[in-house]
């Protein structure tokens, strides 16, 4: 995702051809008066699957002190720009294609390798008229499965293993990984690092700035050994591409969860069928770290862009939602709400239907119909018509976790992000999880409680969803309460 071809080729390209079109006899038509500049706007289609959540405000977190769960009141209010959001959590079967187009893009980079065959038609390397490019992999050009000569047999098969205990043929995990790129838009845009020293600071009575601002940049590699390095390095500012970040992340779901959060259950069917079995393809995944859903979200974006035929222009990314967002989504804009329902229950009053899947009774998983996980959408919605934003999964949201946070964030679109390097203390690399799980009970699965869980744990009781923020045009709420 190179977000910085955006501000050096496009933008240009674009106010000069404003500027050209509005330089003809603009001066006659309007009267000599100004009367602004008009122009045309991408317009964004319904994203699948996605609800629009308007902009609103909703005090934050709990209302009341609980000294029974160790939970403090401490309400702020806050407000939130209009977004996208998956009316359900990521399931497994969206998670999947995320899976195989890596598996598919690896292929086709093998079979164009010399070593395979080196097909080129599996890689374009020059435009129609012989120019050469930069190399990218051809699509449309299909995967021989059936009909493979040895070499392309070769390229397949590298990419799976023959399971030692089980004797089946199944997709190698450690080498489906995920390279991508993330332009930090917001540490670009901080004064403190403009790269011209004389915008750096505003005050005229101060000298212009000489020191050379320090940045922070995550990059990755593959070594020789096949191994993921991953490196943070800070380094006098130089120019835009400072703020380039490289990633690469193994994608395949950890299934072995199932058995390492619950070590003296019977779950091993769990660990061979859940992600892999079609019966499950509607349950919401699993076993996905925060480093994981980040790289699927901007995996997704890349898709889009890619499906519409706009590379090389800007549109709004799939990301994970902060936390004042994910909060205000799941209480639907009600002041009131502690759940994604009315009430203080969650079971209504007079038929005893469950609104959410979670752990009712002491040991008795199954009261609310459901062991595990429940098909996503198996609950009714919210106000907003988003499902299961209790319970079912817990969520990561972006944010990551402080003890301070409601005292360092803002209260407009409040976040709080720390890319933790490396060699960070682990306690760095907190980020917050909301909604609950189908283990939790009632009290766990409130829309106003916070939990947190570090950006690399893999759990069979966390998932995700996308949202992208909406351009411009929501119609704005006002202050929902039931009051």
């Amino acid at each position: 995702m190179k977000s910085l071809s955006l501000h050096h080729l496009i933008i240009p390209a674009a106010l000069a051809a404003v500027i050209t079109s509005c330089a003809s006899g603009s001066h006659s038509s309007t009267g000599g008066e100004v009367t602004g500049v008009s122009g045309t706007y991408f317009t964004e289609p319904t994203p699948y699957g996605m609800v629009l959540v308007d902009r609103g405000h909703i005090t934050m977190g709990p209302t009341e002190h609980d000294s029974v769960w160790n939970v403090g009141g401490n309400p702020r209010g806050i407000s939130v720009d209009a977004f996208w959001m998956d009316e359900t959590e990521v399931t497994n079967a969206k998670y999947k294609q995320f899976v195989y187009w890596v598996r598919d893009s690896i292929i086709r980079e093998r079979l164009a390798d010399p070593a395979y065959g080196g097909n080129e038609e599996y890689k374009i390397e020059e435009d129609r008229d012989g120019n050469p490019v930069k190399p990218y992999l051809n699509w449309r050009k299909p995967i021989p499965w059936r009909n493979a000569n040895e070499d392309e047999a070769r390229a397949i098969e590298s990419l799976y293993r023959i399971n030692p205990i089980t004797g089946v043929k199944e997709l190698d995990p450690s080498q489906l990984v995920y390279r991508y790129e993330v332009y930090d838009h917001a540490a670009a845009a901080k004064r403190r690092n403009r790269l011209d020293p004389r915008e750096r600071e505003y005050n005229t009575d101060l000298p212009v700035p000489t020191e050379v601002p320090v940045i922070s940049k995550d990059t990755a590699w593959i070594d020789d050994d096949g191994e993921i390095v991953r490196q943070t390095i800070e380094r006098g500012l130089t120019g835009d591409y400072d703020f380039l970040n490289t990633y690469i992340v193994k994608v395949y779901p950890d299934t072995t969860v199932w058995v390492n959060d619950f070590e003296n259950s019977l779950n091993d069917p769990y660990v061979r069928l859940y992600f892999s079995n079609a019966g499950y393809n509607d349950y919401p995944v699993v076993g996905v770290s925060w480093e994981q859903a980040n790289a699927y979200c901007n995996w997704r974006t890349d898709f889009l862009r890619r499906s519409l035929g706009r590379q090389g222009v800007y549109i709004e990314p799939y990301r994970l939602p902060t936390e004042a967002e994910w909060e205000y989504a799941a209480r639907a804009g009600i002041i009131e709400n502690k759940y994604p329902w009315d009430g203080d229950l969650p079971l209504s009053d007079d038929k005893g239907c469950f609104y959410a899947n979670f752990k009712p009774n002491d040991g008795n998983y199954v009261k609310d119909g459901h062991l595990i996980t429940s098909k996503v959408g198996t609950y009714a919605p919210n106000d907003f018509g988003l499902f299961d934003m209790a319970g079912n999964v817990s969520e990561w949201t972006s944010t990551a976790f402080s003890e301070s946070i409601d005292r360092i964030t803002d209260d407009v679109n409040p976040e709080y992000r720390y890319n933790a390097a490396p060699d960070d203390p682990y306690r760095l690399k907190r980020k917050i999880v909301r909604g609950g799980s189908w283990k939790d009970v009632a009290h766990n699965v409130r829309s106003d409680i916070r939990m947190w869980e570090y950006q690399n744990e893999q759990r069979s009781f966390i998932g995700f969803r996308c949202v992208r923020s909406q351009i411009g045009f929501a119609r704005g709420q006002k202050q929902k309460s039931r009051k």
